[in-house]
C-alpha cells in the first residue's frame, strides 16, 4: 500500500504531536484518510461534524486540487502523491 505524507496545519498540530507533516497509507484517498483518523483520533472532532461531514472550514487538498471538487474519495493513491489539510481561520 502506497504511503502518502499528509501536512497538517500548525492550529492542528497539537492533534499529532506537534508534527506538521505526519505519513498515512491506504489504497485510496478515503482510506487514507480514515488512516489519519486512526492514527490520530484527536484530529476527527477538528476535520469532521459528529455527523461525518467535513466541516465547512476544513480542506483536504489531494496533490493540489481541493478534494470537494472530486466527484468521489475512493479513488486510488500512489507512492509520491500527498495530502494537504487547511483549515479557514477568521477574526478581527
Amino acid at each position: 500500500m502506497p504511503e502518502l505524507p499528509v501536512h497538517i496545519p500548525g492550529l492542528l498540530r497539537n492533534c499529532t504531536d506537534n508534527h506538521g507533516t505526519v505519513t498515512v497509507s491506504g489504497g485510496t484517498l478515503q482510506g487514507c484518510i480514515d488512516d489519519l483518523l486512526h492514527r490520530y483520533p484527536l484530529l476527527k472532532v477538528h476535520l469532521f461534524t459528529e455527523q461525518g461531514a467535513q466541516r465547512e472550514h476544513v480542506l483536504f487538498y489531494y496533490n493540489g486540487e481541493n478534494t470537494r471538487w472530486l466527484d468521489d474519495l475512493n479513488i486510488p493513491v500512489k507512492q509520491g502523491d500527498e495530502i494537504t489539510v487547511l483549515q479557514a481561520v477568521s477574526g478581527g
